[in-house]
């Protein structure tokens, strides 16, 4: 391929040209099978080899912390707003969200369909611009559990330390910064992600669960929605996404090749310094939304000086070959969505057509 996209789509995302190259290598013939990995069964020993790898390399990345099962399931993180307060919301305990933005309330929406709620903490006042201070945390008397949102993909938001909630599970929906930097698993009783940003495609659930708290899952659930039932078939009480775990497998090696969760961290953080930088020496023509200490090192947002303004960047981005650059519908301004596999030249270009388009608008 003479040319590929600079691509700064929210999700699903960039992947590795490596992966995707060595994808199309065995999409025909996977390990001399005679089929794709796509085709066959996901009780064969060649997908269940697949499967399981993916579980220990995750696992392994995190630094193999004990008593956790690693999950590969259905319906995106969305249901997992369910199915948490299903499965850990227990009768006269409250449910404890923090309100960080767009997908905070979608959670916190589902939550109050099925028990007692309460908000330990929000930024609702300053229109989600920055993330609360850990000191700002107030959980109810009855605490069943405190979820968290790590990064607020729409808002570009990001926590940068977590909590130590002591005997209290914390959960945390890392859809879209998983494995962009290292973190200590012990410290929560279950984080979730949708493949699509950092992991994989589109398709897959990942869950790493402490094996304690599936033991706790109600038995008048339907089967499905029940964390014990996909513990207690290892993610095969049905057909599970195997394309998509396949294509985790691979993601998880390239992040091994690149250095392990200290090595994209150090990439990631020198791609969001590059762009944040622009944007703060662009004297005022580009304006960072989030406060300094809450901005996001996986989506970078930012306003121009009006929305005719902002239309003409997206118009000129795009015919530059720049992708995905609109902010969501929901706020507007500008995004960019620097994932893991966002290469540093992609960032330097756009950084290059930033000053470029302020020299022609100002």
């Amino acid at each position: 391929m003479s040319k590929r996209a600079y691509n700064f789509n929210a999700g699903p995302a960039a992947l590795p040209l490596e992966v995707l190259e060595r994808a199309q290598a065995e999409f025909v013939d996977f390990r001399e099978s005679g089929m794709s990995i796509m085709e066959m069964s996901h009780r064969s020993d060649i997908y269940e080899s697949v499967h399981n790898e993916a579980q220990n390399r995750l696992l392994g990345l995190l630094g193999n912390p004990s008593g956790y099962k690693v999950l590969f399931v259905q319906g995106g993180a969305s249901t997992q707003f369910a199915m948490i307060p299903m499965n850990f919301a227990q009768e006269g305990k409250q449910a404890n969200y923090v309100k960080t933005g767009s997908w905070a309330n979608k959670a916190i929406k589902e939550a109050k369909l099925l028990g007692q709620v309460h908000i330990a903490a929000s930024t609702e006042q300053e229109q989600y611009m920055r993330v609360p201070e850990l000191s700002e945390l107030q959980l109810s008397e009855q605490p069943a559990y405190l979820h968290m949102t790590s990064n607020e993909t729409i808002e570009g938001t990001q926590f940068k330390q977590f909590p130590d909630t002591g005997s209290v599970p914390l959960i945390c929906d890392m859809s879209s910064d998983i494995l962009s930097r290292p973190f200590d698993l012990n410290a929560f009783s279950m984080v979730y992600a949708g493949a699509q940003k950092n992991l994989g495609p589109s398709g897959v659930t990942v869950l790493l669960v402490r094996e304690e708290i599936i033991e706790s899952s109600p038995s008048h659930l339907p089967t499905m929605l029940r964390y014990d039932t996909h513990s207690g078939n290892n993610s095969l009480y049905n057909t599970p996404p195997s394309f998509g775990i396949y294509m985790i497998n691979e993601v998880l090696k390239w992040i091994e090749e690149h250095g392990g969760l200290q090595g994209v961290e150090a990439m990631n953080r020198k791609k969001a310094a590059l762009i944040y930088n622009a944007i703060d020496s662009s004297e005022g023509f580009y304006r960072g939304c989030v406060a300094a200490g809450s901005r996001s090192d996986m989506n970078v947002t930012f306003r121009l000086g009006s929305e005719e303004l902002e239309k003409a960047f997206a118009k000129a981005s795009e015919q530059e070959g720049f992708i995905g650059l609109k902010g969501h519908r929901s706020v507007g301004g500008m995004r960019a969505s620097i994932y893991n596999a966002v290469p540093y030249e992609s960032c330097k270009a756009l950084v290059e057509f930033m000053h470029d388009f302020k020299a022609k608008n100002q």
